[in-house]
C-alpha cells in the first residue's frame, strides 16, 4: 500500500510537470493546425479523461488552492525556482542529444548561477541578472526529435494525456531526476507531491481557464496535448 501511494505521487509530479498550459496553447500557429490523431484507444480515454478530470477539481485544486491561500507569493516562486534548477540534468542531458550546445551551455551556465548567487535556486539569477533564458527538454522530446513518431495516443491515471513515445520519455526522464535517487520511496514521493502542489497554487485556476470553453473535453485535451507536444519538438 506503501509504495502504491508512492507510486501515485510520482504520477502526479509526472502529470503536473508536463501538463498544458495556456502560454503553451497560445503559441500555436497556422504551421501547427490541428490534424487527425491516431487514436485507437479513445473509449479507454474518454474514461479516463473524466477520472482524471474529477482528480483534478475535487483533489489537486483544492489542495493547491488551499496552500496557495496560506504561503505567500515569494515563498512559492523560490520553491518553483529550487525545482527547476534542481532538474538541470534532465534539461542537460536532452539538450546534448538534440545537438543544442549553446543551449546546454545556457542551461549550464544558468544551473551554475542560480547554485550559487541564486541561494541554491531559491532565485532565478541568471534570468534576473544575466538574461540567459531557459530551455526545457524532456526525453520525449529527444525521441520526436530525432525523428520517433508520437505513435497512439494515451492518457494515464493521474499523469494524464500522453502518447506512446512521450510514455517511453518518461521513463528515462525518471532515470534524470535527482529526486528519483532519494532512498527512502516515501521521501521522494512527498518531495515530488509538494513540488506539484507549489507550481499548480502559482495558477490554480489554469486548468479550470483551460477547460472552459472545450465542447468535449477529451479530444478538447488531446488534441491541444499533441499539438503542443509536435510544437516543443520543432521549435
Amino acid at each position: 500500500m506503501k509504495k502504491l501511494i508512492a507510486i501515485i505521487f510520482i504520477a502526479i509530479f509526472a502529470f503536473a510537470d508536463g501538463k498544458i498550459s495556456q502560454n503553451d496553447m497560445d503559441e500555436f500557429d497556422t504551421e501547427f493546425a490541428k490534424k487527425e490523431v491516431f487514436d485507437p484507444l479513445s473509449g479507454y480515454n474518454r474514461v479516463m479523461t473524466s477520472v482524471n478530470d474529477a482528480f483534478y477539481d475535487y483533489i489537486l485544486n483544492p489542495v493547491a488552492s488551499g496552500y496557495d491561500y496560506v504561503m505567500p507569493d515569494p515563498i512559492q516562486g523560490a520553491f518553483s525556482n529550487f525545482f527547476h534548477n534542481l532538474l538541470y540534468p534532465m534539461r542537460l542531458v536532452n539538450n546534448l542529444l538534440q545537438g543544442k550546445f549553446q543551449n546546454s551551455w545556457e542551461e549550464t551556465q544558468r544551473f551554475l548561477i542560480n547554485s550559487t548567487i541564486g541561494f541554491v535556486g531559491l532565485s532565478d539569477a541568471a534570468t534576473m541578472h544575466f538574461n540567459i533564458p531557459r530551455h526545457n527538454e524532456d526525453f520525449g522530446q529527444t525521441l520526436g526529435h530525432w525523428g520517433v513518431g508520437s505513435g497512439f495516443h494515451i492518457v494515464w491515471p493521474i499523469l494524464g494525456p500522453s502518447n506512446l513515445r512521450d510514455s517511453f520519455g518518461l521513463v528515462a526522464d525518471h532515470f534524470t531526476n535527482p529526486i528519483s535517487y532519494v532512498d527512502d520511496e516515501w521521501e521522494a514521493a512527498g518531495i515530488k507531491a509538494f513540488s506539484v502542489v507549489n507550481e499548480t497554487s502559482l495558477n490554480p485556476d489554469e486548468y479550470k481557464n483551460i477547460k472552459k470553453n472545450a465542447i468535449d473535453l477529451y479530444p478538447f485535451l488531446r488534441d491541444a496535448y499533441e499539438q503542443r507536444r509536435e510544437y516543443l519538438i520543432k521549435e
